[in-house]
Formats: C-alpha cells, sequence, structure tokens
C-alpha cells in the first residue's frame, strides 16, 4: 500500500536534521505532526548538497557544525519512532549512504518504517541497474525527481519505478527556495506531467513559500513540499507560519 495515495491534497515540510540545533529533530517532528502536516521530508545535512539552494545548504553546514551525522539521526528518529505516525522521508546525498554502508542504511531504515528515500544524485538508470536489488530487499521505496522539461517518457519511467512512493516535482529548473510564480504555461505542464504519472503522486516542490502559491499548486498536482520558507521562518522564530499556509 502506498502511504502517500490521499484523496485530500497533501502539505509535507522539509527540515534539516541538527538545524538549528543538534538535538531540535524530535520537537519539530512532533509539532508538524501536530500541525496536521500529511509527511516530513528529513534532509540528511552533506557538505555539498548540489540540488540545494542557499538557505538548506547553511542549515546543513549549521547542522554539520553542530555535530549532526547520518548514524546520529538515524539514532534520533529511532528514540521517537513509536511517537511519529505520519510518513517519513529521508533526503540526501548518496555518498553519505555508501560510506556508512548501503545495507546497513537500509536495513535502518526498514527498522524506522521509512516511508521513502529521496538521493537526487542517483539516477533511475543507476538505481535500476545496480542498486534496485538491494532497495527492494529490505522494502525501502524511492522517490525520484522530474522538472517542466523531462520528456514524457522519462516521467512515466520515472512514475513506474516510484509506484509505492511519490513523484517530486522540482517546479522550475533551479535549485531550491528560487522565488517564482505558477504561470498558467506552468500550471497546464504541471497537469501534463500529473497525467503523466497516473495514480502515483506528484508533489511540487522548490519555491514553494506561501499559502497562494500552494493553493495553485493544488489545482494541477497532489500536494506540496516546503522547504526553504520553514527553514527561514525557522530562523525567524515565526511559529505561525505552518498553521498560516495549512490554513
Amino acid at each position: 500500500m502506498n502511504p502517500f495515495i490521499k484523496d485530500t491534497k497533501q502539505v509535507s515540510i522539509f527540515v534539516t536534521a541538527g538545524y538549528p540545533k543538534l538535538d531540535s529533530l524530535k520537537e519539530q517532528l512532533l509539532q508538524l505532526q501536530e500541525q496536521g502536516v500529511d509527511f516530513i521530508e528529513v534532509g540528511i545535512p552533506f557538505s555539498d548538497p548540489m540540488a540545494d539552494g542557499p538557505v538548506i545548504q547553511q542549515t546543513s553546514t549549521i547542522a554539520l557544525q553542530n555535530g549532526m551525522k547520518l548514524g546520529l539521526l538515524l539514532d534520533q528518529l529511532d528514540e521517537i519512532k513509536t511517537q511519529v505516525h505520519i510518513p517519513l522521508v529521508l533526503m540526501g546525498y548518496l555518498n553519505p549512504v555508501l560510506q556508512f554502508g548501503l545495507d546497513a542504511f537500509l536495513e535502518r531504515c526498514k527498522k524506522l518504517n521509512i516511508a521513502s528515500l529521496i538521493l537526487p544524485d542517483l539516477s533511475v538508470e543507476l538505481y535500476e541497474t545496480k542498486y534496485k536489488d538491494v532497495f527492494e530487499k529490505y522494502g525501502i521505496p524511492v522517490t525520484f525527481l522530474v522538472t517542466p522539461l523531462t520528456p514524457d517518457a522519462r516521467v512515466e519511467r520515472i512514475a513506474q519505478v516510484c509506484k509505492n512512493s511519490f513523484v517530486y516535482l522540482v517546479g522550475q529548473n533551479s535549485i531550491t527556495g528560487q522565488g517564482y510564480s505558477i504561470s498558467n504555461d506552468l500550471a497546464a505542464r504541471y497537469t501534463q506531467l500529473k497525467k503523466l504519472c497516473g495514480a502515483i503522486p506528484l508533489f511540487l516542490g522548490f519555491g514553494i513559500d506561501s499559502k497562494e502559491k500552494k493553493e495553485k499548486a493544488f489545482t494541477s498536482v497532489d500536494g506540496v513540499i516546503v522547504g526553504t520558507a520553514y527553514l527561514k521562518a525557522v530562523k525567524a522564530g515565526d511559529e505561525d507560519f505552518v498553521k498560516e499556509l495549512l490554513g
């Protein structure tokens, strides 16, 4: 059963593990769950996050300086796994996972009931030829990214690979956190991409920073993922951001 398939539109929040403090994750996850977020994407801090914009890069740097490491992140999640009842997605990069040990990492993910993994530097081709069997051995679904320029045939291929998770739509061809408006042309392309994905959920991220943009996105896709705007709110001490976003 795919935990990301719902009859309602969804909102996910991205948090950087270890930011703003080394032990912030537990409080953040439980608070976001209580506020009504549908699922949470937990970022694994990395020194060279190529897909992330300056805000997420900065939070990743601070988290690493705080002492956050992959093993510690998994330990923190283990401490609260019985208290978190919404899907958790881990987002990171392939190198730290391979350094940790792929089998060891996926085994931990299985015990933590991680709903999906996002590894932006893992191509669908490399996944299918080299890593698919080990991911399926532990029953950990993967999520791949598409953009408005991704060819239709590739979108359909990715949706099939993501049949137990979701497809992550990068709203425009850029790094995270870049502001943009959802034009009619973009919205029309989002709708096309959703049709190509069929029953597999399509969630829009990279630049969703307001309730208005969320509502605009809802007309074309199954939900949104909010990262940079949330992290800015955390830095500013804005405790109402998620409430206003969901309202």
